[in-house]
């Protein structure tokens, strides 16, 4: 297993272990199975595992295995705060309390406000204390370092970036999301600051493994490379030097020793021109299955009504190159659910955006398309519910 650090000097393996998609028996997690398979990975050397408060029976499993086999000396605990839970700092003691107990700790050693999505978040968290918590836990021991995750927009990645002396952050990045969310441009930044990055969704929830088009999986076999699909989307990450850890959701002693000889083979500037030439095939017939030739270099942005051009047509696509669902999901997530609206539906039509795309995409016309597809009304009502209860003032 090979190393990076992070702001202290602490070594973090280049692997993480996802606790998210531990396999289940009936409707709980399957801790015998769990059980194998961390210690295969503790053993392979991975030490930084991400579990959160709301990942179903998660903290608890992952707290009776390190407590179980005395590894809790060995390895970095990763969580999250349900922040969009939180209204006040009483709150801010109960789910970090509760968290302790299920992880069977008395502390955490990475600490992240979990998915933020804009500044607002993170304001919203100022108000009722969080500043004065963290100040508190650092200095009794109980929090070692603290950091957020992220799925939004980049502009909101770098204002929250930039309001507070983070020691790690956490971003969904992969090859095919170079320029959404946080981005290449979130990522470089955060380093900039000297602040490490944590991967998340290298694979796009397996999708970049078995949703790949033929012609995706044709060009990675023609490339003379003996690399899977998710070997590829590894050492494209373990490429840079940027990236810290990547985390991966390991449900199987097989997964887990693939993915360890990766991490333990790919040096930072190890890929070719051939092999970024393979990489841009695949994407090229991924994005073959899109609706909108959108590449997301933002020269549309900003709107004058705050419309999200770029991260909508994204979304859309992904119904398309993904799931419907999923590409829904993902605008819940990155566009309906930020403090400042950035619906299709703000659109003017001023034109504005279109005199500035380089791909000449008539943006007005696709955004009405994107907006119907991506918002139909179940969706829009579950929306309009889920901004009402995130947004509620702090009392």
């Amino acid at each position: 297993m090979q190393y990076r650090s992070d702001r202290n000097g602490q070594k973090l393996s280049m692997l993480g272990y996802g606790c998210m998609r531990f396999g289940k028996k009936g409707n709980s997690i399957d801790i015998e199975k769990a059980e194998k398979e961390i210690l295969a990975a503790v053993n392979a050397g991975v030490n930084y595992f991400d579990t959160a408060y709301i990942y179903p029976g998660s903290e608890a499993a992952l707290g009776e295995i390190v407590e179980r086999n005395h590894l809790r000396d060995k390895i970095f605990i990763a969580t999250k705060l349900p922040q969009y839970l939180i209204n006040n700092t009483a709150g801010l003691d109960k789910y970090f309390s509760e968290e302790l107990s299920r992880l069977r700790t008395d502390h955490i050693d990475y600490y992240l406000m979990h998915h933020m999505t804009d500044i607002a978040m993170w304001e919203k968290l100022k108000k009722v204390g969080i500043i004065e918590w963290i100040a508190d836990k650092k200095a009794d021991g109980s929090i070692r370092n603290i950091g957020f995750s992220y799925h939004g927009n980049t502009d909101n990645f770098l204002k929250i970036l930039d309001d507070y002396d983070w020691d790690f952050c956490q971003i969904q990045y992969n090859y095919l999301d170079e320029t959404s969310q946080a981005g290449i441009k979130g990522l470089k930044a955060a380093y900039a600051k000297g602040i490490p990055i944590i991967i998340m969704e290298p694979l796009r929830g397996g999708k970049l493994v078995n949703m790949l088009p033929e012609g995706a999986k044709k060009a990675m076999s023609d490339s003379g490379r003996p690399w899977s699909p998710a070997e590829w989307a590894f050492r494209w990450l373990y490429n840079q030097k940027e990236v810290t850890v990547v985390l991966s959701g390991m449900n199987s002693t097989e997964m887990v020793e693939e993915n360890c000889r990766i991490a333990s083979e790919t040096e930072t500037d190890s890929l070719t021109d051939s092999d970024f030439s393979t990489l841009e095939k695949v994407i090229a017939q991924i994005r073959s299955h899109e609706k909108v030739g959108c590449t997301g270099c933002r020269y549309c942005m900003p709107c004058p009504k705050g419309v999200d051009i770029p991260g909508i047509f994204r979304c859309y696509n992904a119904m398309y190159t993904e799931k419907k669902s999923e590409g829904r999901f993902q605008f819940a997530q990155t566009v309906g659910l930020t403090r400042e609206p950035a619906f299709a539906t703000q659109c003017i039509g001023c034109g504005k955006c279109e005199k500035h795309c380089p791909q000449e995409i008539p943006i007005r016309e696709k955004l009405k398309e994107a907006d119907r597809a991506l918002r139909p009304l179940p969706y829009r009502i579950g929306i309009a519910v889920a901004r009402k209860f995130m947004f509620r003032k702090s009392r």
